[in-house]
């Protein structure tokens, strides 16, 4: 049973009303300001497990999270989409003339630009988490600066929302995992979706065959990211999200890209959030 998890964020982050949302019973949180702290907070043991953002639908890929688990080889063990909501909020007995400065995580910032465009006066400050900055105000008093929290962060840090659900596309989601040391305990029966990490060659095709074996093995591809290597100038690996009715049909595929790419690799099987 999973009893600790570290995520990136305060109490009130959207990591922290993942952990609320995704385990069957209350877990403990260690709080990290990287995601680097939660990767290492996995590694050498001070949790069970971490949650960590892929992707927004808004933003795109957080391609360095997928660096992340590919380097130090960890395991997707399930996945949570939350509505992203963001909210302008301040310290009581303020309105938005009052705000001169705000701060918060540079994704929620680029999530809310065109909000802020209708507001010119305030200066947008990147920092590192959304909540933080929420809590950093209300320990500090800190008036005429505002935070781009959730509505949990305003309500944990007694900061009154001075405008609800600002970022620019009203249906704004984001997609975590949750990782851990060692693959996956979910029975075969229920596993229904996968992640895999693979390099294709240099030859005329290579990547597209490979594209098609997923396809003539039933499985359809929800996502593909491709990452430079690093050591090798002009060469890249691909991150692919997959789904499948049955596990066989996800076997038969992995054996051949095992065969046919480079460097394959599973990063994770496990149930699909988004039926």
């Amino acid at each position: 049973m999973i009893k600790t998890v570290a995520i990136q964020g305060a109490q009130g982050s959207f990591h922290h009303i993942v952990s609320q949302e995704f385990f069957n019973n209350p877990v403990d949180v260690i709080e990290c300001m990287t995601f680097d702290r939660v990767v290492d907070a996995l590694i050498t043991k001070e949790c069970d497990a971490a949650i960590m953002a892929l992707e927004n639908s808004i933003a795109g890929s957080i391609i360095p999270n997928y660096a992340l688990i590919d380097k130090y080889d960890l395991h997707i063990v399930g996945e949570h989409y939350l509505d992203i909501q963001h909210n302008l909020m301040a310290l009581p007995n303020q309105n938005i003339s009052d705000i001169k400065e705000v701060y918060s995580h540079p994704m929620a910032l680029l999530q809310c630009k065109e909000f802020f465009k209708l507001h010119p006066h305030i200066k947008l400050v990147e920092d590192k988490d959304t909540a933080e900055v929420a809590q950093r105000i209300q320990e500090k008093h800190l008036k005429g600066i505002g935070a781009i929290a959730s509505v949990t962060a305003a309500e944990i840090f007694e900061l009154d929302i001075l405008a609800h659900s600002i970022q620019t596309i009203k249906h704004n989601e984001t997609r975590f995992v949750i990782v851990k040391r060692t693959n996956s305990e979910v029975p075969e029966l229920e596993i229904n979706k996968a992640s895999i990490k693979f390099e294709a060659n240099h030859k005329r095709g290579s990547l597209a065959t490979i594209l098609n074996v997923m396809s003539d093995c039933k499985l359809n591809l929800t996502k593909i990211q491709s990452l430079p290597i690093v050591e090798t100038p002009w060469k890249y690996a691909f991150f692919v999200d997959v789904t499948f009715e049955t596990y066989d049909s996800f076997k038969k595929a992995k054996s051949v890209i095992d065969i046919m790419g480079e460097e394959f690799k599973v990063l994770g099987e496990y149930k699909n959030a988004k039926l």
